[in-house]
């Protein structure tokens, strides 16, 4: 959240026009504080956020707004115990995510972590070179407690996943662990907060030309857009950016299968194995 918080902030100052050097003069806070409340490696104060906010024209709604985030500064950090085997950059999502309200997420290769099994995680972890072969374990058990989201909280994660016919026909492990796959989608589909839809190539045109990408939504703070490269990621927080993300997420909602449907093509591709 501290992330979250520093982008907020950044975006108010630029949008005042006003640099790092003359908002320090302005408010008596040295650069370099202002520098890491930005980049969220500073606890932010609610007073601080209130004086630069209010400096920088904020509506007082949007001052409230983020100061209410701040006692919720620590809350995602559940994935503290796998520290040392989660890069930066997927801390920094995990942690987006475990506040977030709502997520849409685009997979054209694999099936989504969140609807994964752990077999099908362990199998996937042991294929990708992110992981070093020691961490393998403490990384399928980081990925089970993230999971969780979706089935242990009171105000559980809503999900929306869209994904391609290809990645659930993509073989991975056994025949078995596949189909077992298969099946979980069918019951994590049953849930109340989670929507899944399959997208097939006959179903036609789509706009998510450049893979797999996320949009996380927020109760007091601007939505985030996400997408993985092969060992990092790119956050998108510009308005206008995470706008285009939430429209390519719309068409693929209209070009895919409906929810009923796509349950009973995911069902019929578990029985005929």
């Amino acid at each position: 959240m501290r992330w979250l918080i520093g982008v907020e902030l950044a975006r108010y100052r630029t949008a005042a026009g006003l640099s790092l050097s003359e908002v320090s003069a302005e408010v008596g806070m040295s650069k370099a504080k202002l520098g890491h409340m930005e980049t969220g490696r500073q606890q932010q104060a609610t007073d601080d956020i209130a004086r630069l906010l209010t400096v920088y024209g904020a509506a007082q709604r949007d001052i409230d707004r983020l100061t209410s985030l701040t006692g919720r500064a620590d809350d995602a950090t559940w994935w503290g115990p796998w520290a040392q085997v989660v890069p930066d950059w997927l801390r920094t999502f995990v942690g987006l995510e475990g506040l977030a309200q709502q997520e849409f997420v685009f997979e054209p290769l694999v099936v989504p972590g969140l609807l994964q099994t752990e077999d099908y995680t362990r199998a996937v972890t042991a294929g990708t070179p992110r992981v070093r072969p020691d961490h393998g374990e403490r990384f399928v058990g980081f990925r089970m407690a993230r999971v969780q989201l979706l089935t242990e909280r009171r105000n559980p994660l809503r999900l929306h996943a869209v994904i391609a016919e290809a990645a659930l026909r993509l073989r991975v492990g056994t025949t078995e662990l596949h189909r077992a796959q298969l099946l979980h989608l069918v019951e994590m589909a049953r849930l109340p907060n989670v929507t899944i839809q399959v997208i097939r190539p006959e179903d036609g045109l789509h706009t998510a030309l450049t893979g797999q990408f996320v949009v996380l939504d927020f109760e007091n703070a601007r939505s985030i857009g996400y997408s993985e490269l092969h060992d990092g990621a790119v956050y998108a927080q510009d308005p206008e950016q995470v706008h285009a993300y939430g429209v390519t997420a719309d068409t693929l909602q209209r070009v895919a299968l409906g929810p009923d449907k796509s349950a009973e093509l995911i069902a019929s591709m578990a029985e005929a194995m």
